[in-house]
């Protein structure tokens, strides 16, 4: 539960998903990928990632680490998912069912 917990938090996913795809980044690139996420969200967010083993630093600036992209390939198919579903949301009710 601590892990739905923690990825349930404002833009945790998000940052995690963009580091995972993207690669490095400078918090900076980084709050421009989230787009709407506040410098303080954003730092919220990196310090509990980092604290829980998910981010790191590097020369380029953040990074998700190895546990951090291996929790990426979880979240994958539930972004498929999600896709799917809009799908459903935006159909006819007789095709919601």
């Amino acid at each position: 539960m601590a892990l739905f917990d923690l990825i349930g938090r404002h833009w945790a996913m998000g940052v995690i998903w963009t580091l995972s795809e993207i690669g490095p980044c400078t918090f900076r690139k980084l709050q421009e990928e989230c787009e709407t996420i506040s410098p303080a969200a954003l730092n919220t967010r990196l310090k509990e990632l980092q604290a829980a083993g998910f981010v790191h630093r590097v020369d380029a600036g953040y990074a998700a680490t190895d546990l951090g992209c291996r929790l990426y390939t979880h979240l994958r198919p539930l972004g498929d998912f999600s896709k799917e579903w809009a799908k459903h949301l935006t159909a006819p009710d007789d095709q919601n069912r």
